[in-house]
């Protein structure tokens, strides 16, 4: 696995592990498995681990902790500051004030087991407080070396211009696949280009439908919380589909999957894609898109495959005002 460099003197692995399914929102998981996928993960050279305080609550911590305790520092940490929980998992909404996040921080450092978070970031702006605020507590934890590096997720160009003045952000998160390409002309991805700082793209196979693994909707479980989003109504699950096959073509001449393909498509646009997934099998697959060389008319051809007034369905149902925080 090749590395790469996100900002802030950040080095990852060039495709990471978003850890979250294992815990929450995609239905029950083999804890027994993840726990194999997660070490597997290390063997393969996939060191970058995604997670949150927010996937369980807690639990998905936990499990990361249970797993790789004994390879901590084989591995680079990300965790979020999520919302305003309380110990038993309560939450009271968005909370970025100073106090919570020191609290959560200290809170996350007990559940993952160690004495340092790699990358600590916001999982969401509080629109109640400023973000000079709130980075300048996040800042507090690295000068304590309690965190290494921070970061946002899911903020416009103008939060990060404005915090990244407090402290040097080290990355920023956002959804970017073939179907949510977004950060790419709300100035996001650009504003990160310019100041240095590195962008980790969550949902990189569009929540599973590019790849093998969604193929129909019967593949989710009853309880999935993404038969809740409109791309996967039948109707609008369908029509995606079908875009798909375009996608599989492509990687058909290039002798790799379409999961492979995307992620790919996503490391041509410089950025580090974190695909979750509860399987060995499926990680070793997505560990493979490093191998996979796209050249520039590859990557045109595989974003003119999946326009953008085709795509059925908004991403998550939420309103998107072009240039705000999420």
């Amino acid at each position: 696995m090749r590395t790469t460099d996100l900002g802030d003197g950040l080095t990852v692995s060039a495709i990471g592990l978003g850890a979250m399914g294992m815990s929450a929102f995609y239905g029950a998981s083999d804890e027994a498995e993840s726990v194999a996928t997660l070490r597997h993960a290390v063997d393969l050279g996939v060191t970058f681990i995604d997670t949150a305080e927010a996937y369980g609550p807690f639990a998905n911590e936990q499990l990361i902790a249970r797993a790789l305790g004994d390879r901590r520092d084989q591995v680079t940490l990300a965790t979020k500051a999520s919302a305003g929980f309380d110990d038993d998992g309560t939450s009271h909404g968005r909370d970025g004030s100073p106090a919570y996040v020191r609290r959560a921080a200290d809170r996350s450092l007990r559940h993952l087991g160690t004495d340092v978070i790699d990358l600590y970031y916001l999982h969401r702006v509080d629109p109640a407080v400023p973000i000079e605020e709130t980075v300048g507590a996040m800042a507090e934890l690295v000068a304590a070396g309690k965190v290494r590096h921070i970061g946002l997720s899911e903020v416009s160009a103008a939060t990060i211009r404005r915090a990244h003045a407090v402290h040097p952000l080290a990355a920023v998160q956002s959804e970017l696949s073939l179907f949510s390409r977004d950060v790419l002309r709300n100035g996001e991805k650009a504003v990160l280009d310019e100041l240095g700082i590195g962008f980790v793209a969550f949902s990189p196979l569009g929540r599973g439908v590019l790849s093998s693994g969604v193929r129909s909707l019967d593949d989710l479980a009853p309880d999935d919380a993404r038969r809740g989003l409109p791309r996967f109504q039948p109707e609008a699950f369908a029509a995606n589909r079908r875009l798909v096959d375009r996608v599989e073509a492509l990687a058909a001449e290039k002798g790799a999957t379409v999961a492979q393909v995307a992620l790919a498509w996503l490391v041509g646009q410089g950025v580090v894609p974190i695909p979750g997934t509860r399987h060995r099998a499926r990680l070793a697959e997505n560990a493979g898109a490093v191998d996979v060389e796209l050249s520039p008319e590859d990557l045109q051809r595989l974003a003119d495959a999946l326009p953008d007034d085709e795509i059925a369905g908004s991403r998550d149902g939420l309103p998107v005002r072009e240039g705000a925080d999420r």
